[in-house]
């Protein structure tokens, strides 16, 4: 087989693959995408989907999806699910493709016999403890276990009654015999089998004992063919562990090529602890938008396409790094601004009468949908005497460079009049609760036929046509670039959450155009960001969260920090 032609070699990894074809090692590419189902699929995902399913593409190969399911303590249908339907939203298919480890508990179960009786493995009456101190440290070489020459015999008879389920859950193991002094702490009798008397989410109460990761993987890689094992850096250290146990058993071996995972700035992408953040209650579930889970990206406004480019951009590496989150808000925001509608969004409503217009008047005024889209057309705006208009966009006491609206100022009102503001009304506090202003209808359009200009365009509703809308304003999770690092002994990533990660803003409009539009919709709200329509949507209520600004906010964020 011989690679095609958009697979030219990118990479190190697609470098590595192109020479196994060409050389004749393999003659087909087959890659795997093997989670665990403990948690939603997040950002880092994202990447290892893109070099698993993306190699496989690119040579003509095929990926499996393979669910590493051996911990059923902790594994749920529920994280099963979610991890199929991300990866689909993705834009990636494993066809008729999807594997269980569970598949292959029992030809587990046989090899661990087979390195049984070839004196390569022992039951272990050690606890968890004990175990630890027999280990040693990188130190220190590790202790032989009193338990590691049990004969053959009674170790499978001792192995064969563990999976009957006759000894208490954690009183024995099952583990390898390899080297307790190596420098390689994974090789010093890791441990193969461990009994557990949980119901697992597809083969119930049939097993008392399960297979840990470093067993069940590498193995599970070599019945299903797998070409090459791509892992993260992590594993780096485990191949000599997986080497071990695929030449003791006498199988097929894989290629395992480690590249270096994905971290973010300002994001924890440790499911342990998103599930701690999920469990305490610090976000609202998996898919929070605050939360770097595809499910939270998504609703919060990504695409699937944005997030695949994100993954192109910054590469696959042999070395770890960290990269800024704003590349990932610029992946967003490139797209959205070829792809988005424009329309009219009021945050934080200030009060406009215009006090020479007609009382009963509705005029339309011409809006372009997407000028960097020529195609997307343009769209009808009611306006009318009284509007409304962000309250930032006013100041009664304009300080220097203040270009927009305050008293004796004109500015133009985008696609429709210059106004001039000629007085305010206050509240018994003094606030400016209302802006008067007279109009000038020649500049209708928004250009004066005497080619007088002004210095600023503001957005605006027609009040008596705005739409009543929830908006969401997210910002990071964390305040700090690296959510570990802490001030105070003995803190954990949790004391540099962010309070203001999120504000309500209660009390917005938007223009009528998108008072239906369906979950998911994005929009850019002209000046404002980009936002996209919240599943808690009503007909009566839009909800819209924002998923990116404008501009990039990082560098002032991080230069603040």
């Amino acid at each position: 087989m011989t690679e095609t032609a958009s697979s030219a070699p990118s990479d190190f990894i697609r470098t590595a693959v192109s020479e196994d074809l060409r050389s004749g090692r393999f003659a087909h590419i087959r890659t795997r995408f093997p989670p665990e189902p403990n948690g939603y699929l997040h950002i880092g995902h994202a990447k290892a989907i893109a070099v698993d399913f993306g190699i496989a593409n690119d040579f003509g190969g095929v990926c499996n999806l393979r669910f590493d399911d051996t911990n059923p303590v902790k594994e749920e249908q529920e994280y099963v699910d979610s991890i199929m339907a991300d990866i689909r939203w993705l834009g990636f298919d494993w066809g008729d493709r999807l594997f269980f480890a569970s598949d292959y508990f029992e030809t587990l179960y046989q090899y661990a016999v087979r390195l049984i009786e070839k004196g390569k493995a022992y039951v272990c009456d050690l606890t968890p403890d004990e175990m630890r101190e027999y280990r040693g440290t990188l130190k220190a070489p590790g202790r032989e276990s009193p338990y590691r020459n049990r004969s053959i015999a009674e170790n499978l008879d001792l192995f064969a009654r563990m999976r009957a389920g006759e000894f208490p859950e954690g009183s024995r193991t099952l583990r390898a015999k390899i080297d307790m002094a190596s420098g390689n702490i994974n090789l010093r009798d890791p441990v193969m089998y461990r009994i557990l008397h949980a119901t697992h989410h597809r083969t119930g109460d049939a097993w008392k004992i399960y297979p840990l990761y470093d067993f069940a993987h590498g193995q599970s890689d070599s019945i299903e063919g797998i070409s090459h094992s791509l892992c993260s850096l992590e594993y780096e250290i485990h191949r000599p562990l997986y080497d071990w146990y695929t030449r003791e058993l006498g199988i097929y071996a894989p290629r395992q090529i480690e590249f270096a995972r994905l971290n973010l700035s300002y994001t924890v992408l440790s499911k342990r602890k998103l599930l701690r953040l999920v469990k305490d209650g610090y976000v609202k579930g998996w898919d929070d938008p605050r939360m770097p889970t595809l499910s939270g990206l998504r609703r919060r406004g990504y695409t699937a396409s944005s997030i695949r480019a994100f993954c192109a951009a910054i590469g696959v590496a042999k070395a770890d790094s960290v990269v800024d989150i704003a590349m990932l808000e610029h992946s967003l925001r490139d797209e959205l601004n070829k792809s988005a509608p424009r329309v009219m969004g009021v945050l934080r409503p200030l009060r406009v009468v215009i006090e020479n217009y007609p009382e009963d008047q509705v005029e339309t005024m011409t809006a372009i949908n997407n000028p960097e889209d020529p195609g997307a057309g343009t769209r009808q705006l009611p306006f009318s005497r009284v509007l409304y208009i962000e309250q930032d966009d006013f100041r009664e006491n304009p300080p220097p460079k203040f270009f927009r609206l305050a008293p004796g100022r004109e500015v133009r009102l985008r696609y429709a009049y210059f106004v001039t503001c000629v007085g305010v009304v206050k509240d018994a506090a003094g606030n400016v609760v209302e802006v008067r202003c007279t109009y000038d209808p020649a500049t209708r359009g928004g250009d004066a036929p005497d080619g007088r200009k002004v210095k600023a365009t503001v957005h605006w509703l027609s009040a008596a046509h705005a739409v009543p809308t929830e908006v969401r304003l997210y910002e990071s999770l964390f305040n700090r670039p690296n959510p570990d690092d802490v001030d105070d002994e003995g803190g954990d990533f949790l004391s540099n959450l962010n309070p203001n990660s999120l504000e309500v803003v209660a009390n917005a409009f938007v223009e009528p155009s998108v008072r239906s539009a369906a979950a998911g919709a994005a929009f850019q709200f002209e000046r404002l960001g980009y936002f996209c329509v919240d599943p808690d949507s009503r007909a009566e209520r839009p909800v819209f969260n924002r998923a990116v600004g404008l501009k990039d906010s990082w560098a002032k964020v991080e230069k603040a920090a």
